[in-house]
């Protein structure tokens, strides 16, 4: 990650002054996620640059994460090692700032305090930030800078902004607006990031069009954070809460269709850390449950939700955790009475979604097959959502209820099942429901 500070505000080699840094140095800090590196590439009295170089490693981000909570942060592993975070930039360079330019951001000078209050002629460069969306000029326009936008990728640009400010509320903006435009971060968010975000924002964020947006993102869309500062910031939200969260209403809806179904021995595909597996348990009625994930970190969270050591026997004896990936054939899945594939197919790129399709409606073949996936028309619905982006950082698709009911159709018919399509959620007469549900079934119609 590299962002690079220039001004030709003469003498512009105070830049040096204003950074609490000697030019004519290489200054280095250790971060708990890599090395953050300051120098100046170009100095003169006429122009001068710095530079912030952070060297992430991306291992030790993972180790890290999982040390503080036990498991990778959004729950898919391979995506923690093979990802943009070693060049694109995100809160991890926003830490880097906080860390290496920290009197600069506090508006402090010792040497030259008259020339940290003064605005001054600046070009910050960002050379690959998230901005699918062209967000950026929406975010940092409205704040007086003239925003130059490269695309790098069908994801990522490379920015450069030019404006007069002090420094100090540059490097503020900047703190705040790469961590939005990334919509990630990679540490808990608390209560202290939602004082920091006020006290970061400064004068600049209660009066810019996008406060809410930079609101929501900033906070990861966490409510118990952002309703109170929105209401400071002057925007009142609508407080009401669905009686019951969707997970719980997918979960329930599951339960009941295996039930219809008299089904007695099911798998679990893509079980994760094993919520599903909690319920079944629960329930005689299901003599054997087999929770299949090809993640060993997300079958080890289930073995700590389930507490396997602290199962009666009775009920150990009927649950089975297997590793495996559902994109390849797997005898040991053959025969059971139902499948569930809850909330499993978007995580599946599209190219290999035949290869699973042909492993659990060929191989394993059971007489009823659950599957429940977003319904993509109804993501407008969610205010926090961004339009055209998914639920999930690791969504690889979303379908609408006409593609889900294509692919329903035609894997019903190749693999000699029936198909039923119901909603789940609260339902709109234009959009339909948060949740698709597709019921496959073999056998004598009821």
């Amino acid at each position: 990650m590299l962002l690079t500070i220039t001004t030709t505000h003469e003498p512009a080699d105070e830049l040096g002054y204003l950074l609490a840094k000697h030019p004519d140095r290489v200054h280095r800090a250790e971060l708990g996620f890599g090395t953050a590196t300051v120098c100046f590439p170009e100095v003169g009295p006429a122009r001068t640059t710095a530079a912030l170089i952070v060297d992430v490693d991306p291992v030790g981000l993972v180790r890290r994460a999982a040390g503080v909570s036990g498991a990778t942060p959004d729950g898919f592993s391979l995506g923690q090692h093979v990802n943009d975070r070693p060049y694109s930039a995100s809160s991890l360079l926003s830490v880097a700032i906080s860390r290496c330019l920290g009197s600069a951001l506090g508006g402090r000078s010792r040497e030259r305090p008259e020339l940290a209050e003064t605005p001054i002629p600046l070009e910050l460069g960002v050379p690959a930030v998230r901005d699918a969306d062209d967000l950026a000029a929406a975010l940092f326009e409205p704040l007086g800078w003239t925003v130059e936008r490269t695309p790098v990728g069908p994801v990522h640009a490379a920015l450069s902004l030019r404006g007069t400010h002090r420094l100090a509320e540059a490097l503020s903006q900047v703190y705040v607006l790469l961590p939005v435009l990334d919509d990630t971060k990679h540490y808990p968010v608390g209560a202290d990031e939602a004082e920091k975000l006020l006290r970061s924002g400064g004068d600049w964020l209660a009066g810019h069009p996008e406060r809410e947006l930079i609101t929501r993102r900033y906070l990861r869309y966490r409510r118990r954070l952002t309703s109170p500062l929105l209401e400071t910031l002057g925007i009142a939200e609508d407080q009401e809460v669905p009686a019951t969260p969707l997970r719980e209403l997918r979960r329930d809806a599951v339960l009941a269709q295996l039930r219809r179904a008299g089904a007695h021995r099911v798998l679990d595909l893509g079980c994760g850390d094993g919520a599903l597996l909690a319920e079944l348990v629960k329930d005689i009625g299901f003599t054997e449950i087999v929770g299949v994930d090809a993640s060993s970190g997300s079958l080890t969270r289930a073995e700590r939700r389930l507490r396997l050591d602290e199962l009666a026997p009775s009920a150990r004896e009927r649950l089975t955790l297997l590793h495996g990936a559902l994109t390849y054939a797997d005898q040991r899945l053959a025969g059971y009475d139902a499948a569930v594939l809850m909330e499993v197919i978007e995580h599946v790129d599209e190219p290999r979604l035949p290869a699973l399709t042909a492993s659990v409606f060929g191989t394993a073949a059971p007489t009823t097959v659950l599957v429940t996936t977003p319904n993509r028309e109804y993501n407008v619905r969610y205010p926090d959502l961004p339009a055209g982006a998914f639920r999930h950082s690791d969504h690889r698709f979303e379908w609408d209820r006409a593609r889900f009911a294509a692919w329903c159709s035609a894997t019903a018919q190749e693999y000699g099942y029936r198909v039923e399509q119901l909603g789940i959620g609260e339902h709109d007469a234009a959009l339909g429901s948060p949740t698709q549900l597709a019921v496959f079934s073999k056998g004598v119609a009821a």
